[in-house]
């Protein structure tokens, strides 16, 4: 594999993981307000 095209797989996954990570993050804030109300 050529550096471009493992270039371009590494900005895919990065890109990705940084979406799931702002999903993830989220609804950890959802659950978090979630629990406050309950308490």
């Amino acid at each position: 594999v050529n550096d471009v095209t493992r270039m371009r797989e590494l900005e895919k996954e990065n890109a990705e993981l940084k979406k799931m990570f702002a999903e993830m993050s989220l609804e950890n804030r959802a659950m978090k307000n979630f629990i406050e109300k309950k308490l």
